[in-house]
């Protein structure tokens, strides 16, 4: 696979077979991931893999927490504006379509959401986290080090979904993996083998055209 292959194949996926990851590819991804951009070579990110036992110890733990939680971030925007509220609604409303869940059904909708606290049934997902001190230079980089290791995880035969919702786990999720104090929860990474049965799986987002977005000066 090169990766323009694994560029368009990868994609986010929602529903994963019951079927293992072992620890030591998941390893090996992570090292090849870490030669990833990384401005001054700071390599701010910190990686907590949960998988097998620590994936059902984790998911028990969280089924229950019963504290309010303190989210870290803003996922998007509070004013989102054009064309970024469009493809947001777009693509929410091809993902439902494709799940065959209308609008008004609202605790379908939520149900829905709440898969991400499961990491759609993935056997293996990691987190990450940042220093407190770093800015938004370190944090693109997180982005550039989670692209990284999902492109080398689609070459590997796996899938992956990227999930900012864990952010608003932050202090649960900070306690189980006993993170650093003060560091904050960027992201999860749900790892696995896609369901090719589900028809989420089959969502295909769509981008703006080149002109939208680029300028040849």
């Amino acid at each position: 696979m090169n990766v323009t292959q694994a560029v368009n194949q990868r994609s986010s996926i929602r529903a994963f077979l019951d079927k293992p990851v072992s620890n030591a590819l998941i390893k090996q991804l992570l090292i090849k991931a870490s030669r990833s951009p990384s401005g001054g070579n700071l390599q701010p990110w910190k990686i907590y893999v949960i998988n097998d036992l620590s994936m059902k110890n984790f998911l028990e733990f969280q089924k229950n927490w019963n504290k309010p939680e303190t989210p870290p971030y803003e996922i998007y925007p509070p004013k989102l504006k054009e064309p970024y509220r469009t493809s947001r609604y777009e693509l929410g409303e091809q993902m439902y379509d494709l799940l065959g869940i209308p609008r008004e059904d609202k605790d379908a909708r939520i149900a829905q959401v709440l898969k991400n606290y499961e990491f759609f049934g993935a056997p293996c997902a990691f987190f990450c986290f940042v220093d407190p001190q770093m800015g938004s230079p370190q944090w693109s980089d997180l982005g550039m080090f989670l692209q990284t290791f999902m492109l080398l995880a689609k070459e590997a035969g796996l899938d992956t979904c990227a999930q900012e919702a864990w952010s608003l786990k932050n202090d649960s999720v900070s306690e189980f993996v006993n993170s650093d104090a003060g560091d904050i929860l960027f992201c999860g990474m749900s790892i696995g083998f896609k369901d090719e049965s589900e028809p989420i799986n089959s969502l295909r987002s769509e981008r703006r055209p080149l002109e939208e977005w680029a300028k040849f000066l």
